[in-house]
């Protein structure tokens, strides 16, 4: 019981914690991660989301050519959005859902830890009332 709600109050704390991300710390997870990655991630990235570069700052056509996606063919037609809106949005959709289902389960298992107190000691109504155990 004692594990259970160890494991409730943690549970409990990282869900509050990933759904009181404010939006500026959320771009500046994905900003540093798009700078700490090397370019086989970003290239992956890029591919996944259509993009190039995680914004104006750091959006390199000749990167966007060599890496052939799609909405940058040649050097005068390379129009791809930024990268930073489209992985913020994945940031904070992941966020929110893994905050959200975290706090189902840690209501859940806080429910087992009241039941357990409620319940635990009750006496058997079938058992021998003159039996000392």
């Amino acid at each position: 019981m004692v594990i259970l709600f160890a494991l409730f109050v943690v549970q409990f704390s990282i869900a509050c914690v990933c759904l009181s991300v404010s939006e500026t710390q959320e771009k500046e997870i994905g900003r540093r991660g798009w700078e700490d990655s090397n370019d086989n991630i970003r290239l992956e990235a890029q591919h996944f989301f259509g993009c190039c570069g995680f914004d104006n700052i750091t959006k390199s056509t000749e990167f966007c050519l060599k890496s052939k996606i799609q909405c940058c063919e040649s050097k005068e037609n390379c129009n791809c959005p930024n990268c930073g809106p489209k992985i913020m949005k994945a940031i904070d959709s992941a966020l929110n859902i893994s905050g959200g289902i975290g706090l189902f389960f840690s209501f859940t298992e806080f429910i087992g830890v009241w039941l357990t107190v409620r319940y635990r000691n009750q006496k058997d109504p079938r058992a021998d009332p003159s039996a000392f155990i």
